[in-house]
């Protein structure tokens, strides 16, 4: 239930009609609306923002612009999109953990699409640096550890989806934190909770069954235990849970598992090289 509730709210997020009408109180501009008001608001320490349509929209695909401003008119931090908006609810918030609050925007640079958000979060102290960028590929959750410290979780794309549609492509979850000035994953540190935003789905055997009649024509049911599977190997993998996910990939039919390794090796061979060297040769082609 809690895939399909994901991929429900997923479609209404990256559909044009969800980003077609701002709320009157929101500071943002979308591209191609009538009505983007430029905006201005005061922050802290004689920083504010200016968000709004830019200056020459024929010179630019990037219709919607966003500054941070220090005092006589100073730009020290701009991002241009498709789309901005000033996060007013996040906006505030200590992210690195120094005390000091820090500004965020939302930002679409996907080409009008709408599917290529992502936040964008700047730190004014001591100078104005962006901390870091992430990605809204399904959701990203904030929120505070037992420690007081902001932690994110966001639901990233994980590899698989060549039996599969779009709509029924694997997504599996990361956790991160600011260490040392850092975004940094630590999804294996919250792994050994019962969070239900892990991806820990059962099959049972006759579902494996059905794995042999991956790619056919006609087997659309199947994508449903498709994508459970390559979600519950990502994740695996995210977690450091090697050992497991080689389990969840001998459970795929011969043929069908040389697809699936060769993506897991494309995707992983950098970010987590200690799984890639698990993976099992592939047979050389003859001829």
């Amino acid at each position: 239930m809690y895939r399909l509730a994901f991929l429900f709210l997923l479609a209404i997020a990256i559909s044009p009609e969800g980003h077609a009408q701002k709320p009157e109180s929101e500071i943002a501009c979308y591209a191609g609306q009538e009505g983007n008001a430029p905006h201005k608001k005061k922050l802290w320490d004689g920083y504010e923002i200016s968000l709004g349509p830019v200056a020459h929209p024929e010179e630019t695909e990037l219709q919607c612009t966003a500054a941070i401003y220090k005092k006589a008119g100073k730009v020290v931090f701009r991002t241009s999109g498709f789309n901005v908006v000033f996060d007013e609810e996040l906006t505030g918030e200590d992210f690195d953990g120094d005390g000091k609050p820090e500004v965020v925007f939302r930002t679409d640079t996907g080409g009008g699409v709408h599917c290529c958000w992502g936040y964008i979060v700047v730190s004014p102290s001591p100078r104005p640096h962006k901390l870091f960028e992430m990605p809204i590929e399904g959701k990203v959750d904030f929120e505070k550890s037992k420690d007081g410290k902001m932690v994110m979780w966001e639901r990233t794309s994980a590899p698989g989806g060549f039996f599969t549609s779009m709509a029924g492509r694997p997504f599996a979850e990361k956790v991160f934190r600011m260490l040392d000035g850092k975004l940094t994953d630590v999804t294996a540190d919250f792994c050994g909770t019962n969070d239900p935003r892990f991806e820990r789905g059962d099959l049972t055997p006759e579902d494996l069954k059905k794995l042999a009649h991956a790619g056919e024509q006609g087997q659309d049911e199947l994508e449903n235990i498709i994508s459970t599977l390559e979600s519950r190997t990502a994740q695996h993998v995210f977690c450091g849970e090697y050992d497991e996910a080689l389990k969840d990939l001998n459970l795929w039919p011969e043929g069908k598992r040389e697809v699936e390794i060769r993506t897991l090796r494309n995707a992983f061979w950098q970010e987590y090289p200690e799984f890639v060297a698990k993976l099992p040769n592939m047979p050389k082609k003859s001829g």
